[in-house]
């Protein structure tokens, strides 16, 4: 008897297992992560979609509200391995995706048929490479796993036609709509492939506000996420109309840190303020020049004046791009950076600009497409 007693006192028992994880805790550590493109947190952003427990077993899907195909397993993995460093949770499954919605525009402008989201590319002063930048953030964001398309709004100096090594005129199969071209998987309008390159338009402000629009709205565009708007240089009559016409979803203001560029750059976001389009952000083209001989670097516009722009007006810097004589000479060779070099770390710069541009964009309010009628263009 006096052995089972012995017995029982120092029987092994089972130690209790360290409780479940709760959603709760889950939805806790997820709200600690900031999605480093739209600024915000998961939480604040809404892209949680999902959390499922299963004991010390967790799952969640995080849907994103702009293409990242560069980027989302990196992301994925940074989710999993905070969830993990919590104690209670042995093991995450983290999914994440991107949905694409249609986001609301200025005044009570119906959505283009075909279009998703127009971006507008702007610099209020010509020479900042803007249309560079333009090319490059479509074919960027098309990398990122987006349908993005060009409109050359450049009537009296249309570049996109050279830079995207496009020739030839579009094809109209019914005598009013015409077929948008394409190179490099973008849609692309331009006035360049209506004129030839050296006939110079001489038009008043109205019929070229008539042409612009027209381009714009006869065009076939097919399933478009982002359509990038490389807007000419000032802000006169073609960008009002733009802005009072089109509907804009957001838009880019691009600049030099030059303080004589950034004078004009500041006109051109005020001029969108009034005409309630969102500026997403700015971006820093030329900052800085790396010698292609010896490799030296420096600032030779000035350093710094697109972060202090967008301090001033309490937009987002969305990146700097330098001086590089590879992206001259790759556009000019009708085949941009992001084209000819994905790989490169240029490319990569333009892609990192392109997720946070269509990332703030998704923080705007999805539009209500309740209603909107289903507009289909057919051939007579």
């Amino acid at each position: 008897m006096a052995s089972g007693i012995i017995s029982d006192r120092f029987r092994l028992r089972r130690v209790p297992s360290m409780s479940a994880v709760t959603e709760q805790r889950v939805r806790e550590i997820l709200a600690g992560i900031v999605d480093p493109h739209t600024g915000a947190s998961l939480d604040e952003s809404g892209e949680v979609r999902g959390v499922g427990v299963d004991d010390d077993k967790v799952a969640v899907e995080i849907a994103l509200g702009y293409p990242a195909d560069g980027w989302r397993s990196a992301f994925a993995a940074d989710i999993k391995a905070k969830l993990e460093a919590d104690p209670a949770i042995a093991q995450a499954a983290v999914s994440v995706t991107s949905r694409i919605a249609t986001h609301k525009v200025q005044g009570n402008l119906l959505p283009l048929p075909g279009v998703k989201n127009i971006i507008a590319v702007a610099s209020g002063k010509g020479g900042v490479g803007k249309s560079t930048v333009a090319v490059n953030l479509a074919l960027a964001l098309a990398a990122e796993g987006a349908n993005a398309g060009v409109l050359d709004a450049d009537i009296y100096g249309p570049s996109q036609p050279l830079m995207l090594g496009i020739a030839g005129r579009p094809e109209s199969p019914d005598g009013k709509t015409i077929i948008p071209m394409t190179n490099h998987g973008l849609q692309v309008m331009s006035i360049g492939f209506l004129v030839g390159e050296d006939t110079p338009m001489v038009w008043r402000g109205p019929m070229v506000t008539q042409a612009l629009t027209q381009l714009l709205t006869s065009t076939r565009w097919k399933d478009i996420d982002y359509l990038i708007v490389d807007m000419p240089p000032g802000t006169g009559d073609i960008q009002l109309t733009l802005t009072q016409r089109v509907p804009v979803a957001g838009a880019v203001i691009v600049t030099t840190p030059q303080d004589i560029a950034l004078l004009d750059a500041k006109k051109g976001l005020k001029a969108f303020e009034k005409v309630q389009v969102p500026v997403l952000g700015i971006i820093e083209n030329m900052a800085t020049h790396v010698c292609s001989n010896c490799g030296h670097e420096e600032h030779i516009f000035g350093e710094g004046g697109g972060a202090r722009m967008a301090e001033q007006y309490g937009v987002p810097l969305l990146g700097s791009l330098p001086l590089d004589i590879r992206i001259r000479e790759q556009a000019d060779g009708g085949n941009p950076t992001v084209a000819a070099d994905p790989d490169s770390d240029l490319a990569l710069r333009y892609r990192e600009i392109a997720r946070n541009t269509a990332a703030r964009l998704s923080l705007q309010a999805e539009r209500d497409m309740t209603g909107v009628p289903n507009i289909r263009i057919v051939d007579d």
